[in-house]
């Protein structure tokens, strides 16, 4: 076939669009290294940037790690080694760190929401008037977590909007919201062409044919990068770090340095004669291990009840030689290893041996000192009075994969479950009085349940025993022994347990200064002091433009109003608006009002420390209704001329406003204590400055 020449390309470049981007692009990355010091959240998210240089294992319950990443990665790209200390805000950056690159990838964030907003307004069919006007109200830095741009026809955005997905809540699990939310107008739309008479039966069919494309882009997509980012996040993090210990023994095993150093060698099979360390699986209030010493119960407690005046034992979190138990065999005396060893199975009953004192641990009908329902757990002392030793335990493997399961180093989760009362050791978590040095009880407890994970109890550091006489043996829990066993955990084990940690394990939190309620947000009560400069006063702040702030709450208020209105009308069969201008105004709701609830209303149940800035994704959905909703009401209700002039001054409004707080907005130009006293517009803003 002949092909005429020349070859011609048709390109049509929305020249709005590429201008709007490049003033996004400017307006973010220009003096992008000022200040060259410590902004506000810096110092908590520049700690894990100088983590991630150095590949040591960390947790952050504020979210999933792909922002970390990101952060780290620019840092990466400017030669960051991780040697900065994030001790303050304001600190100045030695001239090692390249500040530009620290703060580039979250400004390339940033921009990048500019023509986000600009396509979709357009995609919600409104006009470039009214993307051009969303634009205008989003003239402050910020970084969204909307991304539910999708044009349905084409499975390339199909694609692309699965991995935005998968994006956005690797970054913040805040952004689950907005994702359930793109699926929920998704299959609403696809519910509705189903509907939808006008179709074909061949164009009906070929959309239920493709139903299983939209599953794997919108659905599996986003699972599957969610799990990538922590794939990736584990395998790079693989040295000890400063919270391992807030991890199983397994998973701290698995990393360099730290416990992998104590455990390497270890043997993987407990037996009889074995020495070993017990560790709660539980990690709250502290990790702990099985702990005892020469010490007694008192006779009696200070509210008059009575102890069995036994050796107490605890739950210690340190590392102490009192920590070590000796497995024994109860119908043998021995308690070194046999060889070949004897391994101890799920169900076999044993009797544990405290290796520096020699007593066994017991339990009986005595209460607990701190935990008065539950039973006293002791190191046997006969005191030749009528309470004999009750001393035997069953071992009870409750990961096991078998019934004959053996019990192994670090691997397996054992519940101990005294013989004579069925009870089962337990750390309670209660600290003791003086008398018991402020260590955690342990006891016995028959009302347990079944899945709590403070009943169970993984051997940590393991030897085998070879020693007979107690001063030998003291001697050997003092230098361990080390036998070669290759002992790996999988991926997807580090994974689970991860995620749990992630949301049950929160981080110690006090009352920060710029701290806000949800509803502070909305009226505009707070702000946030980024950067003061250590001797003028240049100052950054994150404060809002009191303008957009309100035409966004009003937008929100009359799109409320109005759709009641029509709601009210339409069930009367009166229709303002034709079919189609309606259920475009539906899906404005949809997005726009859906996107501000579900990023907004959460915060109302959470406990936690919130600022302004995690308003912010809420308030750019308000900035996407506002051009579009004043669109609708020109266009189909109030066609007046007075309308364009109202709205023209309210964006002239939002520039001035912008202008008056650049300063603070951008550290320069320095203002005087006078000039700063007058954008204090709110009597609760918090804005500094030094008087001369």
């Amino acid at each position: 076939m002949a092909v005429s020449l020349p070859l011609v390309v048709t390109a049509q470049v929305d020249l709005l669009l590429v201008l709007v981007s490049l003033l996004a692009f400017w307006t973010r990355l220009s003096h992008l290294s000022y200040p060259n010091a410590v902004v506000f959240d810096e110092v908590y998210y520049g700690q894990f940037v100088s983590l991630y240089m150095k590949r040591v294992f960390f947790i952050d319950d504020s979210g999933p790690p792909l922002g970390h990443m990101i952060l780290a990665f620019g840092a990466y790209l400017g030669g960051f080694d991780g040697n900065f200390v994030w001790n303050r805000i304001g600190a100045e950056y030695p001239t090692t760190v390249n500040v530009w690159s620290l703060r580039l990838l979250p400004a390339l964030c940033g921009a990048l929401c500019v023509p986000l907003v600009y396509l979709l307004t357009l995609e919600l069919k409104f006009s470039h008037l009214s993307a051009l006007g969303a634009l205008l109200l989003l003239n402050h830095r910020l970084v969204s977590d909307f991304s539910s741009h999708v044009s349905w026809s084409r499975y390339i955005w199909l694609i692309l909007s699965g991995v935005s997905c998968g994006a956005v809540v690797g970054v913040k699990y805040m952004g689950l919201f907005s994702y359930l939310l793109l699926l929920v107008v998704a299959s609403l739309h696809t519910w509705k062409l189903i509907g939808d008479k006008t179709i074909s039966h061949v164009s009906l069919d070929f959309l239920i044919v493709s139903y299983p494309a939209f599953i794997l882009c919108l659905v599996v997509v986003p699972v599957l990068l969610y799990v990538f980012w922590f794939y990736v996040h584990l395998s790079f993090l693989n040295r000890s770090g400063p919270h391992d210990q807030l991890m199983s023994s397994a998973f701290q095993a698995s990393l360099q340095g730290g416990l992998s150093r104590i455990t390497r060698g270890q043997p993987l099979e407990v037996a009889y004669g074995s020495q070993v360390t017990l560790r709660s699986s539980v990690s709250q209030p502290i990790p702990c291990w099985l702990h005892s010493h020469k010490v007694n119960y008192p006779i009696r407690y200070d509210n008059g009840r009575g102890s069995s005046h036994q050796q107490q034992v605890t739950c210690y979190p340190f590392k102490d030689v009192n920590n070590w138990w000796i497995i024994k065999d109860p119908g043998r005396q021995q308690l070194v290893v046999d060889t070949p060893p004897r391994p101890v199975r799920h169900g076999d009953v044993i009797q544990l041996v405290h290796g520096m004192t020699s007593r066994f641990l017991n339990s009986h009908d005595v209460a607990a000192p701190m935990s008065p329902h539950t039973q006293e757990v002791s190191g046997y002392i006969d005191f030749n009075v009528s309470m004999p030793a009750q001393n035997l335990w069953r071992v009870d493997i409750s990961n096991r994969e078998a019934e004959s399961e053996v019990w192994k180093t670090i691997l397996s989760e054992v519940r101990l479950v005294h013989v004579n009362t069925s009870a089962v050791l337990k750390l309670s978590g209660v600290p003791l009085p003086d008398w018991g040095f402020r260590q955690l009880e342990v006891v016995a407890d028959k009302l347990f349940k079944a899945h709590s994970s403070s009943l169970e109890w993984t051997v940590e550091e393991h030897r085998y025993g070879t020693s007979q006489e107690q001063k030998e043996r003291e001697a050997e829990l003092h230098s361990p022994t080390h036998i070669d066993v290759d002992r790996k955990i999988s991926f997807w084990a580090k994974f689970v347990e991860l995620q749990w940690k992630m949301l049950t394990v929160k981080q110690e939190e006090s009352e920060h200064k710029y701290s806000s309620s949800p509803l502070e947000w909305i009226t505009m009560e707070t702000n946030i002091a980024y950067w003061l400069h250590s001797s003028t006063n240049a100052q950054i702040h994150l404060i809002g433009n009191p303008v957009s702030w309100g035409v966004g709450n009003l937008s929100l208020l009359a799109y409320q109003l109005l759709a009641v209105v029509y709601l009210l009308r339409r069930r009367r069969g009166l229709k303002d608006v034709p079919d189609g201008v309606w259920d475009q105004f539906v899906c404005l709701g949809c997005v726009c009002v859906g996107g501000w609830l579900v990023n907004f209303v959460p915060f109302l149940l959470m406990d936690k420390t919130l600022f302004l800035y995690h308003y912010l994704p809420a308030l750019c959905y308000l900035y996407l209704l506002s051009p579009a909703l004043l669109e609708h009401a020109h266009t189909h209700l109030l066609r007046y001329r007075a309308l364009c002039v109202g709205a023209l001054a309210v964006l002239l409004s939002i520039f001035l406003t912008y202008r008056t707080f650049c300063p603070l907005t951008y550290g320069s130009p320095e203002l005087s204590a006078h000039q700063l006293q007058g954008l204090k517009w709110r009597d609760t803003w918090d804005i500094l400055y030094r008087r001369r």
